[in-house]
């Protein structure tokens, strides 16, 4: 078996805490026959709708379809969309009794209206980006701390609606060390120094570009990024940059080490989601003994094979074996 592969198929025995901002993506899908005479825009006849996981909820998803254990925690309301959530990830084999629901907030919910083509016409938000606090904040903290109990690695997947707050970032990197476990962060504040503490950052180049004021147009651009984010966090870095791939800052050794890795996607249909494929898969790579440049190839292989698809995917473990048996380790 392929170095690669092999490093795959030890995916099965590990577990995941996850932590963060949990969404259902609900897709309205119909026919598009004509345009409105009353504005300029498609008449959508609906034809059916379905829900996915998104965000949090989509590492967790991605975590159990490769074969691993997840533990997910997360804020939610009490309403119609909570329950949807929640059934979905029970298909999904997610371990949901770390969720937290609050009944001033409204659960997540992206309603987006596609055509049967996939052609998105509009989409609608129902959120609240108030950050968590009083009495949520502190079972979110609790039921942290237990999901990352024995976990092999811990995530923390940040969409910026108020679950990764500087208190939680604390605990989940206390909870990670205890563990013995390396603590991984998808940032979307600008503030780079809010995630200290971290193993491994993995910002994509707009949220690096963020977060470093600095324009990414080329590898050195994408290197002195990774150095900045570095220095101000102390963590690993790896920027994914589209179809130019990914910039892997390894700062586990005495010096860091740097490398850039080509994009393996061949088709691109819906970027949606892709970086909660490559948390998962840098997540179960590095629970499972990898380098983080052997991680990074997994994760390019895992992102490579949910691109293709519209909106959020989650790869199967034998896909993922069958890619990683194909490449070059």
């Amino acid at each position: 078996m392929a170095p690669l592969a092999e490093l795959v198929a030890r995916f099965r025995s590990r577990t995941v805490a996850v932590a963060g901002d949990v969404m259902l993506d609900h897709f309205l899908v119909g026919r598009v026959d004509r345009i409105s005479p009353e504005a300029p825009v498609p008449v959508v006849r609906f034809t059916h709708d379905e829900h996915r996981l998104g965000g949090a909820a989509n590492v967790a998803h991605n975590l159990t379809s490769l074969g691993a254990q997840a533990r997910l925690v997360g804020l939610t309301g009490d309403d119609e969309a909570a329950r949807h959530l929640e059934r979905a990830l029970r298909t999904a084999g997610v371990d949901s009794s770390g969720l937290v629901a609050d009944e001033g907030r409204p659960t997540t919910r992206k309603v987006r209206v596609v055509t049967s083509r996939n052609q998105q016409v509009a989409r609608v938000d129902y959120e609240s980006d108030d950050e968590a606090d009083g009495a949520a904040l502190e079972a979110l903290v609790a039921r942290l701390r237990q999901a990352a109990a024995g976990a092999d690695a811990v995530v923390l997947s940040d969409y910026r609606k108020g679950v990764v707050v500087p208190v939680l970032i604390r605990a989940a990197a206390e909870a990670a060390e205890a563990a013995g476990a390396p603590l991984l962060v998808d940032p979307k504040v600008p503030v780079a120094d809010r995630y200290r503490g971290a193993t491994l950052i993995t910002p994509n180049h707009h949220e690096a570009e963020l977060m470093t004021q600095r324009a990414i147009r080329g590898p050195d651009d994408a290197r002195a990024a990774a150095r900045t984010l570095h220095e101000r966090t102390g963590a690993s870095v790896l920027i994914t940059w589209g179809e130019h791939g990914m910039w892997v800052l390894d700062a586990s050794g005495e010096r860091p080490r740097e490398t850039s890795l080509a994009a393996a996607a061949r088709e691109v249909a819906d970027v949606t989601g892709a970086g909660d494929t490559v948390i998962a898969a840098l997540a179960l790579s590095l629970a499972a003994g990898a380098t983080l440049v052997e991680a990074a190839k997994v994760a390019n292989l895992a992102a490579g094979l949910v691109v293709a698809r519209f909106g959020p995917a989650a790869p199967s473990l034998d896909e993922l074996l069958a890619a990683a048996a194909s490449a070059r380790a």
